[in-house]
């Protein structure tokens, strides 16, 4: 199974204990894969179309939780479409859908049905009611990348009013949602890999969170380790550089009989470079007799180097 497939399980496995969150959760499943017919006239039906086996059947356990509805529903398998299809009965299961309807708010008490694609505010009222919400349609159109690669976290909405909601409950808890058009579909995407763990806390899938956390701290931990061993490499290669022109320096001023002419303390660091030519400044600077510190290394050599630079401009012009 894919990340997205364990995060999907866990939260079909939630069905919460309180009425309000289990109408927040059937509006969510509802508003995607439900869809509701008909008037006070001629009845009401409810079908419901997904390929998500999941899903449909959380949303049967909600309505026999929640409206002991369990009777008068179905279900086909169609192979053509390849998608789980069930149904409420019309005739005498038509009260049971108009009462249904009103208490997810899609009917009002006309029993006129509400055409948009929206969860009603009302629903949404509690931070539980909106974590349900958000679980349920991730359930039914959400997907969530292997932490282990990116860190990319989505719903794909087929109306623009429902994308719209949608990001707004995910900003009513300080995360960052963004919506974007791709095929047809609103996509309303979360791409920092904090609000994703938050994200994924509050629908519900804490083992899931818990194995993301893991990844981000073994990701974390690589990166530092990578850091840190690109700055030892890149600290030796200009140690490595430095003391190289060091010693072609002092092997110039040695060459000219000028290294001889210079004061001790000079004369001492230019021996000791040649003798350690890999030895960083500091490490040069405890050898030396008496010891001195890394700046006064640095002093001495930058100053045979200066001196080396001179004779060798000097001698340029002559030639």
């Amino acid at each position: 199974m894919s990340f997205s497939s364990d995060v999907k399980a866990e939260i079909a496995g939630n069905i919460p204990p309180a009425k309000h969150c289990r109408l927040a959760s059937l509006a969510a499943l509802l508003s995607c894969i439900g869809r509701f017919e008909g008037g006070p006239e001629e009845g009401y039906s409810l079908s419901l179309n997904t390929d998500n086996a999941e899903a449909l059947r959380k949303c049967f356990t909600l309505l026999r939780k929640t409206l002991n509805i369990s009777t008068v529903l179905c279900t086909r398998q169609d192979e053509k479409r390849r998608e789980m299809r069930g149904w409420m009965r019309t005739g005498h299961s038509s009260d049971a859908v108009r009462d249904l309807a009103q208490k997810i708010l899609v009917c009002d008490n006309a029993g006129q049905l509400r055409g948009d694609r929206t969860t009603a505010a009302e629903l949404l009222g509690r931070n539980c009611c909106r974590r349900n919400y958000l679980g349920n349609l991730f359930l039914c159109c959400g997907s969530v990348s292997d932490p282990r690669k990116e860190y990319h976290l989505e719903w794909s909405c087929s109306f623009a009013e429902q994308a719209s909601q949608l990001q707004g409950v995910v900003q009513s808890f300080g995360i960052d949602a963004k919506i974007v058009l791709r095929k047809k579909l609103y996509v309303v995407y979360v791409k920092d890999s904090e609000g994703i763990v938050n994200l994924l806390n509050l629908m519900g899938a804490t083992v899931s969170m818990m194995e993301m956390e893991n990844q981000r701290i073994l990701k974390e931990l690589r990166n530092s380790v990578n850091r840190r061993v690109n700055c030892e490499a890149a600290n030796i290669g200009k140690t490595v550089s430095a003391s190289g022109k060091q010693i072609s320096d002092i092997q110039f001023l040695e060459e000219k009989g000028i290294l001889k002419t210079l004061p001790e303390s000079l004369r001492k660091m230019a021996e000791l470079r040649l003798e350690y030519p890999d030895v960083p400044l500091r490490e040069l600077g405890e050898l030396a007799v008496p010891p001195i510190g890394k700046s006064g290394v640095n002093h001495r050599l930058r100053r045979l180097s200066e001196i080396a630079e001179k004779y060798r401009t000097v001698k340029e012009r002559v030639e």
